[in-house]
């Protein structure tokens, strides 16, 4: 397979937004810019990506939706229309489904914001690789990473200011009652615990970004048979083939609208699942 038709250069993230390949006609793409920002002694490069700009993108269309949704609820006005009770539905569902089984009634409401940006943001951003010339910024693996560290941040910042730090990091250690060695085999459970945080955060990161790769990397390599058949020029093959992929990525794309939510769903559930953890050691 040509460069131009390597499947990758549709998924990744890049410097460059290409519009049209050399495959359909004239070549039409962007250069993002990038700028050098000194530091001391050194001089650092700052380079816009195209999962920036869409990440950007997804935190503007929650703030257009939102916020004026918010002004009209502290006026006591009930929920009306398929709009405003489709995205308010969406809240109530993180808040009674997710946030109050795992973390308790008398927490949840406090770290709910942090799971509704969470789960919006994260949403948003699977849903953007839907639409042509778009991608799915967490199809990278920088992208779920950060979002990973934010989470385990929270996981261990929220049951260190219900306790504060030093209570937390006891009920995180298990007291062991044998003479002499049991001081070690404590330590070493404590490490073990502590270390298994990150290995979750870090399994959370994973599963997003493979999940959404995959699902994009599928869809382009289906598509990209057009473009293979078309350099055959046999107008059969050309028709059966666009056909056939054209009935396949139509319902993987519904199968990938299932997982852009499914993936979203996981993600924050079982961060509130640890953050419950954390909170509540006792259970």
């Amino acid at each position: 397979m040509a460069a131009t038709h390597n499947p990758f250069q549709h998924v990744k993230d890049t410097d460059i937004w290409e519009f049209f390949s050399n495959a359909f006609g004239d070549k039409k793409e962007i250069a993002l810019p990038g700028f050098h920002i000194p530091f001391g002694s050194h001089t650092y490069h700052f380079q816009i990506t195209k999962f920036m700009i869409l990440e950007l993108l997804a935190a503007a269309l929650i703030l257009l939706i939102y916020i004026p949704m918010a002004w009209r609820v502290r006026t006591g006005e009930l929920p009306q229309g398929r709009w405003w009770n489709a995205f308010e539905s969406l809240l109530t569902f993180v808040r009674n489904e997710i946030a109050k089984p795992n973390l308790g009634e008398h927490d949840a409401d406090k770290y709910v914001p942090y799971l509704w940006t969470l789960f919006l943001f994260l949403l948003f951003c699977n849903l953007l690789g839907m639409f042509p010339f778009m991608g799915s910024p967490t199809a990278s693996i920088w992208a779920t990473g950060a979002l990973a560290c934010i989470s385990f941040v929270m996981i261990h910042g929220a049951a260190a200011v219900k306790m504060g730090p030093v209570h937390y990091v006891q009920s995180m250690w298990p007291h062991i009652d044998v003479p002499y060695v049991g001081w070690f085999f404590s330590l070493m459970i404590f490490c073990i615990e502590f270390i298994s945080t990150g290995i979750k955060s870090g399994v959370l990161a994973v599963r997003l970004f493979a999940n959404m790769f995959a699902g994009h990397m599928v869809l382009a390599v289906i598509l990209l048979f057009i473009v293979t058949a078309a350099e055959s020029r046999n107008i059969w093959l050309l028709g059966g083939v666009s056909l056939a992929s054209v009935i396949g990525v139509v319902a993987l794309s519904l199968l990938e609208l299932f997982v852009a939510f499914l993936q979203a769903y996981i993600f924050v559930f079982l961060t509130a699942l640890f953050m419950g953890m954390a909170l509540h050691p006792e259970h």
